[in-house]
């Protein structure tokens, strides 16, 4: 299902997201990112959430602080 808005809301949106989240990009190899993405559906994740967990699970392990 696709929700369509108004010019203006989604103006407003990359707005709000551009002053509170910061953006990174990743290059999975062909079909790599499928897969991932699968296995972060798997356990009830989507993949930004699946990849920033482990991120920070792997942030504390070590003891990283910034």
């Amino acid at each position: 299902m696709r929700i369509y808005t108004s010019p203006a809301v989604n103006r407003a949106v990359q707005k709000y997201n551009k002053k509170k989240y910061d953006r990174f990009t990743l290059r999975f190899k062909k079909g790599q990112k499928q897969e991932v993405f699968a296995f972060a559906k798997a356990r009830g994740k989507s993949l930004n959430s699946y990849i920033i967990g482990l991120i920070e699970k792997d942030i504390e392990k070590n003891a990283i602080v910034f």
